[in-house]
């Protein structure tokens, strides 16, 4: 199978923002490419071996250190490419008012499926968040982690694989509010990976809601991986924010914790309603808001009389929010 590759040449420091647009349009699969070396901390909580290579560029062919091109993939089958393309030039230029994206040059090149479906997993590699060891399925658990809980995840090529700083702010969040028997609601759960962890802690069910379909596959190969039995968690495909049928599935007053690692497009309507899900006292960790609209969540969620803002995070360009159901 051949797909349609992109790459816009752009900045170091508009990667994130470029990324988030990117999946606010639907498409997914981003591959980023840059000079920026991993710190040796980096490298060190990825296990990655960094030995004589550190610090050295892996992109000769950029021809600045704070030059980037992030690439994202179409299929020429299914995809409305023109459309899609315009979409992107539509979005870059409103990009171009708030921010500094480089040139946004975008060039096109035919790529086969086995270039780059799988090329992902060589750089993927087991990482810690806290207590938690989060690993490839084709990866053993390095000895001196035994004893830690370990997830194993096989995300695929749409689904996060937990590295990022959105889904390790709540993975900490998680990490500290899980003590044991607790109902979860996964908000855009993808890969499964905040609910699968809610559940390694000791939360006692869990429901994810995506738009994707192929959510529910990604979800349950990684749930059987982890030996986690149908009676644990549910899976609802819709949008419980504007589909009743949707919110109506995933039950109201009875969730502890909602986790939400979602951008700011979705956060910001769903603030308004989320609160009907949970119980009194419940906690809600959102999450995979750029800083730029960092002050337009927080405005949703305090414009919520149910809600009380309890606490924000900074991760890097990211940020998360935790407010709490009152």
């Amino acid at each position: 199978m051949k797909w349609e590759s992109f790459t816009i040449q752009t900045k170091v420091a508009a990667e994130d923002i470029l990324s988030a647009t990117l999946a606010s349009l639907g498409i997914e699969g981003v591959e980023i490419r840059d000079h920026v070396p991993l710190t040796k901390e980096e490298a060190h909580g990825m296990f990655i071996d960094t030995g004589d290579d550190a610090g050295k560029s892996l992109m000769p062919d950029l021809p600045e250190d704070d030059c980037a091109q992030v690439i994202f993939y179409l299929d020429p089958e299914k995809d409305d490419i023109p459309a899609i393309l315009k979409k992107v030039q539509a979005s870059l230029e409103q990009l171009r008012l708030t921010a500094d994206i480089g040139s946004a040059v975008i060039t096109q090149d035919t790529t086969e499926d086995k270039d780059w479906i799988n090329n992902w997993k060589k750089y993927w590699h087991t990482f810690t968040i806290g207590e938690l060891v989060i690993k490839p399925t084709w990866e053993k658990i390095p000895e001196e982690l035994a004893g830690h809980p370990v997830l194993s995840m096989d995300p695929g090529t749409a689904f996060g694989t937990g590295a990022h700083e959105t889904t390790r702010m709540v993975i900490r969040e998680l990490e500290q509010a899980v003590k044991g028997g607790e109902q979860v609601l996964d908000v855009g759960c993808g890969s499964g990976i905040l609910s699968l962890t809610a559940l390694l802690l000791g939360a006692e069910h869990a429901v994810g809601t995506d738009l994707d379909p192929n959510a529910r596959t990604a979800f349950l190969e990684n749930a059987a991986i982890n030996h986690f039995t149908p009676d644990r968690f549910d899976i609802v495909l819709g949008d419980i924010v504007s589909d009743k049928v949707s919110a109506d599935a995933v039950g109201y007053s009875r969730y502890d914790i909602v986790c939400a690692n979602i951008l700011h497009d979705v956060l910001i309507p769903m603030s308004a309603h989320i609160d009907r899900h949970m119980k009194e006292g419940g906690l809600l960790f959102t999450s995979g808001i750029i800083q730029e609209k960092e002050a337009d969540v927080r405005k949703a969620i305090a414009s919520n009389p149910r809600l009380k803002v309890l606490d924000t995070f900074h991760d890097g360009e990211w940020v998360s929010i935790t407010a709490k159901k009152v």
